[in-house]
């Protein structure tokens, strides 16, 4: 894995600059874990009865930047790349027709359009939260942290797959 590549942030940067330098490694994190596996490789589930793997976690990702960049911050009606209401967890279950190549263009893609919805907007700008958090308000800072948050957990998650899939370990 190409872990040392990943952007460091800073130690003594601003409040903007510090969320989303962190946001970007969490980011890079993920990446480095997926990184040299093939399509198997990356739909083999961590451990039974669990259903999560690498590829899993990166379509649920690009589910997650949608959902708090576009749909609460923005505003805009962007349904659901993977999943749906009858089955919210179909980001997680991968088939064999499933490709490591679509997953991570749809990722892509998805953290680019969050980038340029972010660039426009003060971190003291907010959006109303959908879905379980109805009306609530969120900050941009607030889900720059919440990010944060959601890519180090599951990073935490990526580092147990990968090493079952194939005994690479690393931060």
């Amino acid at each position: 894995m190409t872990i040392d590549k990943r952007p460091m942030p800073s130690t003594t940067a601003g409040e903007r600059e510090m969320l989303e330098t962190w946001l970007d490694f969490h980011r890079a994190t993920l990446a480095a874990k997926c990184a040299g596996l093939d399509d198997e490789q990356l739909r083999t589930a961590s451990a039974p009865p669990s259903i999560m793997s690498l590829m899993g976690l990166v379509r649920h990702m690009a589910e997650v930047e949608r959902h708090w960049f576009q749909r609460v911050l923005s505003g805009e009606d962007a349904p659901p790349i993977y999943y749906d209401e009858t089955d919210r967890d179909k980001d997680f279950k991968v088939t064999e027709k499933d490709t490591g190549e679509e997953a991570f263009a749809t990722w892509q893609a998805e953290i680019v359009k969050a980038r340029e919805l972010a660039a426009t907007r003060s971190l003291d700008d907010t959006g109303t939260g959908v879905g379980y958090r109805p009306g609530q308000t969120f900050s941009l800072r607030w889900i720059l942290t919440h990010m944060i948050e959601e890519y180090a957990r599951h990073n935490g998650h990526a580092d147990l797959i990968r090493e079952r899939v194939d005994g690479a370990t690393g931060a």
